[in-house]
């Protein structure tokens, strides 16, 4: 070990596995982006019942609920179980999570029949999945932010971000591969917010294709359980609950032995009591991690990012699947932007830049969507408005909301902001499907324009939000954060 810089080894290999939290994150999120259509033409096959819109709608953002729910239980979890063991937990629920979703029948129902009852079982393990996604989410960013160098924390908690987007690039390709030679079934309008199979719709993707999709998170989902059993716990967390000697020692190792009992004293001193009231250093913070979850939501990227085959599709392109990987290779070449710029260009630019960009995107989608001759331009929209979230608002977010909270009530406060980010995922996800087809008259393309006009809109004001009320944190330490609003409180 390096007594005076630390093992970078020994950090790095900690961040890679829990890192892995964030790509079943962006797996299982993304996997009903291949899947929906199949388990869509499956359903439309039930006799007891009519699978409508708005329930496909709900039955694809399920997984939404249980996010918001382990987001909401992740403070608690944190704060009573640790961050590590809340971790192992979230892994066996994605691991329970893709078995139940590839055979919601097991036990209880007959296979390939699909019924309403079925249909809510099929839910219920979504809704397991989510609540690991939730967990996950809220957890792994704050872990990461808690063990890692000051001069460090940044760049390596948007390594979950672009896990984030890598998972989601894995289940595109998966998808993919999955669905091979077969192609996703036809589904045929036969009234309002109701819809048909098209005759010859290839029958193996109704029945199997869309099991063996959800079924595949079980893989990466059983490593990360395994993994998670061999990392050390956030030695924030060991000084809340009294392990000093086990914290300094995990600190030795990290940031060497010359640093160590600075960081330890620094932590003791910001941590006098386990918790403090949510509001002890008063409503701003709170406000603050808040609104960057709710702007993360309302600027519409999550539409995009679990409709994108259909988006594309829509776009008269002739292989959605394809370019929906290939939005992927993106996305990680743009996350990767902001890995390498956060520590040197700060939180800040990068989040008012892609905000502008965003815009630019969405309204140049708004302008040209289902326009004949256009369809370059509208899908090169796409990319811009998918690109400039994946080097700002996807990864800053996750690393402000791991950094701006004080010690003591960051477990509440990550939960609060992060059941926040999913109550606004679960109505922008909701309703982009609704509110895309919208029309004012027979044919028209309202829904278009005011969709994406909207999301353009929002991302606007998330710039200012940003430029007038978040306060810059590039280089500071988690203690510095404390004292910053006890300042302003």
């Amino acid at each position: 070990m390096n007594t005076n810089n630390g093992n970078k080894g020994y950090l790095y290999s900690i961040v890679l596995v829990a890192v892995l939290g964030g790509l079943l994150f962006g797996y299982d999120t993304a996997v009903i982006s291949g899947a929906e259509k199949g388990l869509q033409a499956f359903f439309l096959g039930a006799t007891d019942f009519q699978y409508s819109d708005f329930m496909h709608g709900f039955t694809s953002s399920s997984a939404l609920i249980g996010c918001i729910i382990g987001a909401l239980l992740s403070g608690l979890l944190a704060t009573q179980l640790g961050r590590k063991k809340s971790l192992v937990l979230a892994g066996v629920l994605f691991f329970v999570s893709a078995l139940g979703s590839m055979r919601p029948e097991f036990l209880f129902f007959e296979k390939g029949v699909p019924t309403l009852s079925l249909l809510w079982m099929f839910n219920f393990y979504r809704v397991i999945g989510g609540m690991g996604v939730g967990l996950a989410s809220a957890i792994c960013p704050m872990y990461i932010g808690e063990i890692s160098p000051a001069s460090k924390r940044g760049q390596l908690v948007s390594w979950n971000q672009f896990a984030i987007i890598f998972g989601q690039l894995v289940v595109y390709f998966v998808n993919f591969l999955i669905l091979g030679s077969h192609t996703n079934p036809v589904i045929e309008q036969i009234g309002h917010g109701f819809n048909q199979v098209a005759a010859g719709s290839d029958p193996w993707t109704i029945e199997t294709g869309w099991r063996y999709m959800f079924g595949s998170e079980a893989i990466p989902a059983a490593i990360f359980t395994i993994l998670i059993c061999f990392v050390p716990e956030s030695p924030r967390y060991l000084v809340m609950v009294g392990r000093n000697d086990r914290a300094l020692g995990i600190l030795s190792r990290i940031n060497g032995t010359a640093q160590a009992q600075e960081i330890l004293s620094d932590i003791k001193s910001t941590v006098t009591v386990r918790t403090e009231r949510l509001f002890t250093y008063g409503w701003l913070v709170i406000f603050i991690g808040v609104m960057l979850s709710v702007f993360q939501q309302v600027v519409g990227i999550n539409a995009v990012l679990y409709y994108a085959p259909r988006i594309f599709g829509d776009m008269g392109l002739s292989n959605p699947m394809f370019n929906t990987v290939m939005m992927g290779v993106v996305n990680i070449l743009f996350t990767l932007v902001a890995i390498f710029t956060v520590e040197r260009w700060g939180r800040k630019p990068l989040l008012i830049t892609g905000s502008l960009g965003m815009a630019l995107g969405a309204f140049g989608v708004a302008l040209t969507f289902g326009k004949a001759g256009l369809e370059l331009v509208a899908m090169v929209s796409i990319m811009l408005y998918s690109a400039s979230f994946m080097f700002s608002w996807g990864p800053i977010c996750w690393v402000l909301i791991s950094e701006i909270f004080p010690n003591t009530v960051r477990g509440t406060a990550v939960a609060i902001a992060v059941a926040a980010q999913w109550i606004f995922n679960f109505i922008v996800s909701s309703t982009f499907v609704p509110m895309f087809n919208m029309h004012i008259t027979a044919g028209d393309d309202f829904g278009h324009w005011f969709t994406y006009g909207l999301y353009g809109v929002m991302c606007i004001v998330a710039a200012v939000f940003v430029w007038r009320l978040v306060p810059e944190t590039k280089g500071k330490t988690l203690e510095d954060m404390s004292r910053l609003w006890k300042k302003k409180s």
